[in-house]
């Protein structure tokens, strides 16, 4: 029982191939592509309106050379909310949940910054790794825990993507199955959880957002130290 928990994080194969491709290409078919009239309807316009907000909001404290990385950001904030919101539907799977595919997007994404910001201006990014004022002594060991750190920051962007959405897909399975087998036995019981069960759903709901935009919110702040 306890193993049939973790099933839902497998990737499916039907017939040798792995269905994660297919996953992966689905959200882009959900969005409406603009048009050449002069009025758009209205989720071509809420579309506009979520990407031009949000766009403006990550790239407002960050000079001009950071404004060519909007169109990445933008389409990687829709696609892992997209991703992250799919999965919560009944008989779907989670690529999100697979800590390659995280690495697989966040690992990239970061050394572009660091080799960026190498490349630009070597002397502040290396800057970065010493802070200003360290004591003589503390230097060797500023440096190898700040370079430590830097190492940790992809890590850090696939692992917290993983665990945060494995975790409520786990509790969301762990209090239906509970619901299921309260129901003849205890109905007052089951209907309170399932109301707990709604209240997690919404709250799963609003994760799912969350971590796409922490997601993006942190690539923008790497990128913004090296720009």
């Amino acid at each position: 029982m306890t193993l049939s928990f973790f099933d839902q994080f497998m990737s499916p194969v039907f017939l040798g191939i792995p269905l994660i491709a297919l996953a992966l290409t689905l959200p882009w078919a959900l969005f409406p592509k603009p048009t050449t009239r002069w009025l758009n309807n209205r989720l071509l316009t809420l579309q506009s309106w979520f990407i031009n907000n949000f766009t403006q909001q990550i790239f407002q404290p960050m000079n001009l050379p950071g404004h060519k990385w909007a169109l990445l950001f933008a389409s990687l904030m829709v696609f892992l909310m997209t991703l992250n919101l799919l999965g919560l539907l009944p008989y779907t799977f989670t690529p999100t949940t697979q800590l390659s595919l995280n690495m697989a997007l966040a690992v990239p994404l970061w050394l572009a910054t660091i080799i960026i910001g190498m490349r630009n201006q070597p002397t502040h990014a290396l800057g970065h790794l010493l802070p200003e004022g360290t004591p003589t002594l503390l230097i060797p060991v500023l440096i190898i825990i700040e370079t430590i750190s830097l190492f940790i920051r992809p890590l850090a962007l696939g692992v917290r993507l993983t665990a945060n959405l494995t975790a409520g897909h786990l509790l969301i399975q762990l209090i239906s199955t509970a619901t299921f087998v309260l129901l003849p036995l205890m109905p007052p019981v089951a209907f309170l959880t399932a109301i707990l069960l709604l209240l997690l759903s919404l709250l799963e709901v609003a994760v799912a957002m969350i971590q796409a935009y922490v997601f993006v919110l942190l690539l923008s702040l790497y990128l913004q130290e090296n720009i």
